[in-house]
C-alpha cells in the first residue's frame, strides 16, 4: 500500500467537506437575514449554522490541515518547501482558514441575534471561497511555477 496515496485521498475528502461548508454557510446566512430575530425560522437557522460549523466544517478544516502537512512531510519537505506554487497555495489556504474564522464569528453574531450584515454582504462572501478554491486547485494540479 502506498501511504502517500491514502493520505492524498483522505485529504481530498476533508477538503471537499470543508469547501461544502464554506460554500453553504454563507448561503444559509443570506436566508437567515430575512428571518425575524428570535422567531422559529431564525432559531432553525441558528441550529443549522452551528451544526454545520461545529460538526462538519471545523473538523474537516483540522483534518485538511493535518493531512496536508503530512503530505508535505511524505513528499519530502525540502522539495515541497522549495517550490513557489506551494507557498502561494499555503497563503491561499491560510486565507480560506481566515474566511472560516470570519464565518464562525458571524455564526456567533446570529446566535446572539446581533447580526449587522446584509444579504448582499453574505452573497459576496459566498464567492470568496470559490475563487480561492479555484486558484488553489490550479496551483496544485498545474504547478505553474
Amino acid at each position: 500500500m502506498n501511504v502517500y496515496l491514502w493520505l492524498k485521498a483522505f485529504h481530498l475528502v476533508a477538503v471537499i467537506s470543508w469547501m461544502a461548508g464554506l460554500l453553504y454557510l454563507p448561503r444559509l446566512m443570506v436566508y437567515h437575514c430575512d428571518a425575524e430575530a428570535g422567531g422559529k425560522q431564525s432559531e432553525t437557522f441558528k441550529i443549522m449554522e452551528r451544526r454545520l460549523l461545529k460538526a462538519i466544517m471545523t473538523p474537516a478544516m483540522i483534518v485538511s490541515w493535518a493531512i496536508g502537512l503530512a503530505l508535505v512531510w511524505a513528499s519530502g519537505p525540502a522539495y515541497v518547501l522549495g517550490t513557489a506554487w506551494f507557498w502561494v497555495k499555503l497563503v491561499l489556504v491560510v486565507g480560506l482558514t481566515g474566511v472560516h474564522m470570519m464565518l464562525a464569528g458571524h455564526v456567533r453574531k446570529f446566535a446572539e441575534d446581533c447580526n449587522e450584515r446584509s444579504k448582499t454582504y453574505f452573497r459576496i462572501i459566498n464567492e470568496v471561497p470559490t475563487v480561492l478554491m479555484l486558484v488553489i486547485v490550479i496551483l496544485v494540479v498545474v504547478k505553474p511555477f
